[in-house]
């Protein structure tokens, strides 16, 4: 009996208990709402994705490949000195470290820095084809230009 009783009120219970509203649904539309900051974060990330640099195939000039780390120091310094709006690099490729410069499309534009490098250090300066670093900007003018 005692059974039967609890059954009848849950049973009961159940019809009174609705799992949604009706009323909000009945013209099939669906309304969000959402913080304005969502929209603000939004815009913040499109421009931080337009600033980010893109790497490409390209050149750099390889002014020095040295075991010794102050040698590739000394040469990153001197390059930067000269030439403070080019990008100089250095990378470590076991057991050298290499200074590089520029971040170049063709070999062409490469080469012209190359000539110009090439009386500074005399153990040779080289184009080396390698992963460049392009800026959104520099594109946009370089396609303007062609």
């Amino acid at each position: 009996m005692h059974k039967i009783f609890i059954l009848l009120c849950c049973l009961l219970g159940t019809t009174c208990v609705m799992a949604q509203d009706n009323t909000a649904t009945s013209n099939g539309t669906v309304r969000v709402i959402k913080d304005s900051r969502v929209d603000a974060l939004i815009k913040k990330q499109i421009y931080i994705n337009t600033l980010a640099i893109r790497n490409q195939p390209g050149f750099r000039v390889q002014v020095i490949s040295t075991n010794k780390r102050a040698d590739a120091n000394e040469a990153k310094q001197r390059v930067m000195q000269l030439y403070p709006d080019i990008r100089t690099y250095m990378e470590f490729q076991a057991p050298y470290f290499k200074v590089r410069v520029g971040d170049y499309k063709t070999r062409e534009e490469a080469t012209e820095l190359r000539d110009k490098l090439s009386s500074l250090f005399s153990g040779g300066v080289f184009v080396v084809p390698s992963t460049i670093n392009v800026s959104p900007d520099k594109e946009l003018s370089n396609e303007e230009s062609n």
